[in-house]
C-alpha cells in the first residue's frame, strides 16, 4: 500500500486559502441533519415538526457527522467569501486539506488525512430526503451533501503518493442555500473545540438569537431539534450534559439557563415536570448589567 504524504498544493490556482471567517448556513443549522458520534451510525435519522421532514440514510460507513460537516462549513466560507468578493461561484471547489485543517483548528497529522477521506466519502454517501426548500425549490427524491469528492495527488519517483488538494461538488440543495438564500452567520473560532450536543446548542443560539432575543425551548423539544434519540435515557444523558454547559458557561457568545417547571395534567393528577432551556446573548447580558448599575 503506498502512503500518502500531504503537501500544500498549488494555491494559488486553488480556492483556499480561507481568510475570512468560518460561516455557517441558517437551514442546515436549524435541523438535526448529522450524526452526533464520531462511530458509524449505522440506523437512520428521522426528524419531522409542524413545517418540516427529514430523513437521513447511512451509506455503507455510515451516517455523516457532526464533525463531517466541518468541512461543509469550511466550503460554504469559501463560497461566501467569493460572492463578497464578487466572483463567480460553480458548485465545484478545490482547496487543501492543510487549509482546512488550519482553520478547524486539526493537528496535520497522518491520522487526519485518513480521517479527512473517511469524512468525504460519508458526506459524498450519505442520502437526504426531505420537503425543505432552499432558493425557492425543493426536491422529492434523495440527494447526498457532495455530489463529487475527490483527492488529488501525484505519484513520486518512490512510489509515494503526494496530496495535491481536494476537490469537491456541493449537492444543488446546499449550493441554493448559501448562494441564494443568503441566511449565513459567522461561526466563533472556539465552535470546533466543542463537543458535539454544544456544537448543535450554538448553532440553534446563533440563529435564534437575533438581534439580544433570548432562545427559549423545553429540553425535550430542544433534543429533537439537537439530533437525539428522544429514548428515556437519551434524553436523560441530553439534560445532563444541559447542566454540565449551564455550570460550565462552556458555549462561546452565550449562556444558558436551566429552570424545572410544574405543567398541571390535562384530566387532573399530578403535574408533569419540565425543564425549559433558556440561551441569551453574552452581549444582551452585558448590556443588561450595564442598565441596571
Amino acid at each position: 500500500m503506498t502512503k500518502i504524504i500531504p503537501s500544500q498544493g498549488d494555491l494559488f490556482r486553488l480556492d483556499s486559502p480561507l481568510y475570512g471567517d468560518i460561516q455557517g448556513e441558517r437551514t442546515v443549522a436549524e435541523f438535526p441533519f448529522f450524526a452526533l458520534t464520531k462511530r458509524a451510525q449505522m440506523e437512520p435519522i428521522a426528524f419531522a415538526n409542524d413545517t418540516a421532514r427529514i430523513e437521513i440514510n447511512p451509506s455503507k460507513t455510515g451516517v455523516a457527522t457532526i464533525y463531517d460537516k466541518e468541512i461543509l462549513l469550511y466550503i460554504a466560507s469559501l463560497m461566501v467569501s467569493r460572492l463578497e468578493n464578487g466572483e463567480t461561484i460553480d458548485r465545484t471547489l478545490t482547496f487543501t486539506a492543510n487549509d482546512l485543517f488550519r482553520m478547524t483548528g486539526t493537528n496535520p497529522s497522518a491520522r487526519s488525512y485518513t480521517s479527512l477521506k473517511a469524512s468525504l466519502t460519508r458526506l459524498q454517501g450519505t442520502q437526504i430526503i426531505t420537503n425543505i426548500e432552499t432558493g425557492g425549490e425543493g426536491s422529492d427524491s434523495a440527494f447526498s451533501w457532495l455530489l463529487k469528492a475527490d483527492i488529488k495527488y501525484t505519484k513520486l519517483p518512490n512510489g509515494e503518493r503526494q496530496m495535491k488538494h481536494v476537490e469537491v461538488m456541493l449537492c444543488d440543495w446546499l449550493h441554493r442555500a448559501i448562494l441564494t438564500d443568503r441566511r449565513i452567520a459567522a461561526y466563533h473560532d472556539d465552535f470546533f473545540k466543542l463537543g458535539p450536543i454544544e456544537r448543535r446548542l450554538y448553532e440553534l443560539a446563533k440563529f435564534n438569537c437575533v438581534d439580544g432575543a433570548r432562545f427559549e425551548a423545553d429540553a425535550v423539544d430542544l433534543a429533537g431539534r439537537v439530533g437525539c434519540s428522544l429514548e428515556p435515557r437519551s434524553i436523560e444523558n441530553f439534560k445532563r450534559t444541559l447542566r454540565e454547559v449551564t455550570k460550565d458557561q462552556s458555549l462561546p457568545e452565550y449562556s444558558l439557563a436551566l429552570a424545572d417547571r410544574k405543567e398541571p395534567r390535562t384530566g387532573g393528577g399530578r403535574p408533569k415536570l419540565s425543564t425549559l432551556v433558556t440561551i441569551t446573548p453574552l452581549d444582551s447580558l452585558r448590556l443588561t448589567g450595564a442598565s441596571a448599575k
